[in-house]
Formats: C-alpha cells, sequence, structure tokens
C-alpha cells in the first residue's frame, strides 16, 4: 500500500439507538449523507462493533440464562453475575484463564479477550448483554457490498471493538471484522532509511485505523462510526483481506 501523508477522521452521528433488525447499512450510509460527505474510492469506515451486534440480533436478555454449575461457582467465588459467566463460557472456543476474577477465553477466529467480549454497556433495554457477531468479517463484507452498491465507490469497512492489553495499561480500539482494506502491510525486504533490509516487519494497517477512530468513537460519545479519509488502504492487498488474517496461529505464539 502507498504512504500515508496525512488523513481526515470524520464522525458519522444521529443514528438512532440500533436495534435487532434494523438495516444498519442504510442507516450508516444515511448518516454519512447526514455528515455531508461524498465518498471516494479509499474512504474506509470505521463502525463500532456495538451497533454490528444489536442490528445481527446478538442481544440476550440475562435473566433468560440459566447458568451451569461452573459458571455459578466461579461468580460465587469472585462475585461476578453467573449468567454473564454462563455467557462467556457458551461464546469461548477454549477458556485460557481463570485467574484473580478474570476469565479470558478464545472466540471467533481466535481473539483472546475478557468474557469472550460480552457487553454490558449502552444497552437499548436493562438487563440485556450484547454478544460480539458471529462472523464479522462477513459482517464487514455485507455493508461493504452495501456501502458500494449506494455510493458506487468503494468504501472499505473495518468492524472494531475494545481490547485490553497484556502487558499495557488501558483499552484502544482493534479490527475485529474487515472488507476492502488492507488488513497487513509487510515491509519485509523493504529497506529502511539507511538501506538496510526490513526483517519480520507487518504492519497491522486495521488495527491503527480502528485505533484512530476511536479517538472520536467511544462508549459515551454517540459516534457509532467514523469515516477515515487518507488512509491509502485499498488496492491488491486489500482484496480477500480479513481482519482474521490479524489473528496469530497458536503455534507462533509463545505465550500460551
Amino acid at each position: 500500500m502507498s504512504q500515508m501523508s496525512s488523513i481526515e477522521l470524520i464522525p458519522i452521528t444521529g443514528l438512532p439507538m440500533v436495534a435487532p433488525g434494523h438495516d444498519l447499512a442504510s442507516l450508516l450510509a444515511d448518516g454519512i449523507v447526514a455528515a455531508g460527505v461524498d465518498p471516494v474510492d479509499g474512504d474506509v469506515l470505521v463502525v463500532c462493533q456495538k451497533v454490528v451486534s444489536k442490528a445481527e440480533g446478538r442481544v440476550v436478555r440475562l435473566a433468560s440464562v440459566e447458568p451451569r454449575e461452573e459458571a455459578r461457582a466461579f461468580a460465587v467465588e469472585f462475585d461476578k453475575d453467573a449468567a454473564v459467566i454462563e455467557l462467556a463460557m457458551a461464546e469461548a472456543s477454549e477458556i485460557l484463564r481463570r485467574e484473580r476474577g478474570h476469565l479470558i477465553t478464545v472466540t471467533g477466529p481466535g481473539w483472546i479477550c475478557a468474557n469472550s467480549g460480552l457487553d454490558r454497556s449502552n444497552q437499548n433495554a436493562e438487563g440485556e448483554a450484547t454478544l460480539l457477531p458471529v462472523d464479522a468479517d462477513t459482517s464487514a463484507a455485507r455493508l461493504y457490498e452495501r456501502l458500494r452498491t449506494r455510493f458506487g465507490v468503494r468504501v472499505g469497512v473495518i468492524i472494531s471493538d475494545t481490547f485490553g492489553r497484556p502487558w499495557r495499561l488501558g483499552q484502544l480500539d482493534v479490527a475485529i471484522g474487515a472488507a476492502g482494506v488492507v488488513v497487513l502491510d509487510d515491509h519485509t525486504a523493504r529497506e529502511d532509511l539507511v538501506g538496510r533490509p526490513l526483517e519480520h516487519t507487518q504492519i497491522a494497517v486495521a488495527d491503527q485505523l480502528a485505533a484512530a477512530a476511536g479517538l472520536l468513537a467511544g462508549k459515551a460519545a454517540g459516534v457509532p462510526a467514523v469515516l477515515i479519509r487518507g488512509a491509502e488502504a485499498i488496492g491488491p492487498d486489500a482484496d480477500g483481506a480479513t481482519a482474521a488474517m490479524l489473528t496469530r496461529p497458536p503455534t507462533d505464539d509463545l505465550f500460551r
């Protein structure tokens, strides 16, 4: 991909509280128009996971959950909500850690996160929680095609979620779904500024864009999507690229 010279971040606001069954692609497209933006090839729309999950019906009433004994025991030991623990366990393909009240799981294409990404903030009703999309890359691909049909240009789509980091304080947004956008830029064999070849250098472009959008979006900001212009993140490397490509294979993971 080409080197970025500058980028512009445009918040997309004014969407209603998204609920199961809402046509999210139309809501986002209308929001782009309302923001006075005329999309062009190479724009990237970063969409918060929460609205995607809600539109796709990934909303659960906690009162309807029947926790297994294992979930109840964990909840009692660490003063947690047993329904939340049950959902986290049910969504996990693997449970990596159960320590000090934290449940660290593997979910989706290999995302490692707390409580399988379960989120209780900004719900439409008390006592609800949202789960991650079943396949965020497929969700992104659907939005990408709908936006392309609506505007006649290629607007890359990233679905972002907030992740913690094991060795650093604070959270930031990363890409859990992507379509029509470069997710990894491989600099291997390129030269640095003094002519030395770079080795094992891959830039997580989709994560960088998700984090940049997170400066405007957020749990209390009322900004469900951000359009990024100038990212230079399209081209051959974007074709078929998915956020799942950002997952490190377990065989290469030194800490599992």
